[in-house]
């Protein structure tokens, strides 16, 4: 291939080196019918062609405008301002990526400066990095970090965290020798006594994640002082946008707060991307992964910004590494700075209040149905979880609701095997009060 630069010689020397005389003899430990195939390849389409069959399969999603979504579980429909999107696609912010050039990226930089500043207002804790993947990574970066900062092998977590965020923090874990103890939650938060028995010398950190994926608000004040007497760090799992009327993370001791923020001012995007925030008291600063951006003054006294801090190997030795987490979700993160700074204190209190009211309001009319029964019996913010009578289907009610236009929730038995016929529903300030209420109509006539 010309643009390959390897000549003849150059082949023979490398062959050489390896002990082999051609490129078949690398590749002998790879089976034939994976070496040797034809790619069938149809004929090319014309540019409208293209254009025609990409949208024909776009018809087959189901968005939020068609269908009346009572859909969480990690990703949740918001109302996004306008003033975010017209300011994130500007052009000098649209395409922005990881500023490797800081003396040339101050736009950008002040964007995540004020970015972690809003995440430390938010959380009431010390410090915020740039932003990582999203909630799972933050939250298994939360992990790594306690076990280098405690030197201990052994994470405690709750089993109400979102399942998808364990199976991640698993992985992560996985080749460092640690051991994962999972604490249940029958009564839909963290089983105390279990948890306290739990905790043990070896115990790096405690994490637990309110409100946890079954809507229900935690107990996080007793759990942070339970694990502050083991000596173990306390890492709490929250959504921002319940933060203007729930006590933030700081408030109760949290030495790490983490989470997503996909809720602040983006959408649901088929599930991604996304974007985790990650905030620290002081002293755990240098054991951030990510970046962070800094203020400074510059040679002629005036206010610039630079990266503060960059704890990867790319950056320094890789001995002090402490992530290769390699970018932030600067775009993300930007339209979360926006959407933060155009709601402020007060908006944000009044959408979380909204959050409370109106799927507190479908609870009740649901439970009032002869169809459904509570499973849990705890303060919840906009999600709950709901058991149908008489051993109905939970995927047969999903299904039937699709054809009515209505995605009314997920069967969690997928997730946890004892909660057969449960369905979790999630309700937002998107939701009006005609929609709940078509809602609660659609499944009073049964199916």
């Amino acid at each position: 291939m010309d643009y390959i630069p390897n000549t003849e010689a150059d082949k023979k020397k490398m062959f050489e080196a390896m002990g082999i005389s051609s490129l078949e003899d690398l590749l002998k430990e790879i089976p034939e019918t994976l070496r040797k195939f034809s790619l069938t390849l149809p004929q090319g389409l014309s540019e409208p062609q293209v254009l025609q069959a990409l949208k024909d399969l776009s018809k087959k999603n189901k968005t939020t405008e068609e269908y009346n979504s009572f859909l969480g579980a990690g990703a949740y429909e918001h109302f996004v301002p306008s003033v975010v999107n017209h300011l994130a696609s500007r052009s000098e912010f649209y395409t922005c990526y990881t500023p490797y050039q800081p003396e040339v990226s101050q736009g950008t930089l002040q964007a995540i400066y004020e970015f972690q500043t809003l995440m430390c207002e938010l959380t009431a804790m010390d410090v915020a990095n740039a932003s990582m993947y999203d909630g799972s990574t933050a939250l298994a970066e939360a992990a790594l970090l306690s076990i280098r900062h405690k030197g201990k092998n052994k994470i405690v977590c709750s089993r109400a965290i979102h399942p998808e965020y364990r199976q991640v923090l698993k992985t992560y874990l996985g080749g460092f020798n640690t051991e994962i103890v999972e604490i249940d939650s029958p009564e839909g938060t963290t089983d105390i006594r279990q948890l306290e028995e739990s905790l043990a010398d070896t115990t790096a950190a405690v994490l637990v994640q309110s409100p946890n994926f079954f809507g229900c608000i935690e107990d996080m004040q007793e759990i942070s002082e339970i694990v502050h007497k083991h000596d173990a760090l306390f890492v709490a799992c929250v959504n921002p946008l319940s933060l203007g009327i729930l006590i933030p993370p700081g408030e109760y001791n949290a030495d790490i707060a983490v989470g997503e923020g996909q809720v602040l001012g983006n959408y649901l995007n088929y599930g991604g991307p996304y974007l985790g925030f990650f905030t620290v008291k002081d002293e755990l600063l240098r054991k951030l992964p990510g970046r962070i951006a800094g203020e400074t003054i510059d040679k002629a006294g005036r206010r610039c910004f630079v990266l503060t801090l960059q704890p990867r190997e790319q950056h320094i030795r890789r001995e002090k590494a402490t992530s290769n987490i390699c970018t932030n979700q600067a775009l993300l993160a930007l339209r979360a700075c926006i959407y933060l700074c155009a709601l402020g204190k007060k908006g944000i209190a009044e959408i979380g209040n909204l959050n409370i009211q109106k799927s507190h309001y479908a609870y009740e009319s649901l439970c009032n149905l002869d169809i459904f029964t509570p499973v849990f019996h705890r303060p919840f913010f906009n999600e709950f979880v709901l058991k149908t009578k008489n051993g109905v289907s939970v995927d047969a009610i999903i299904k039937h609701m699709q054809q009515k236009g209505i995605n009314c929730g997920i069967d969690i038995s997928h997730y946890y095997t004892e909660l057969k016929n449960c369905m979790l529903l999630c309700v937002t300030e998107t939701k009006t009060k005609e929609s709940i209420d078509r809602l609660v109509s659609e499944f009073a006539k049964g199916i």
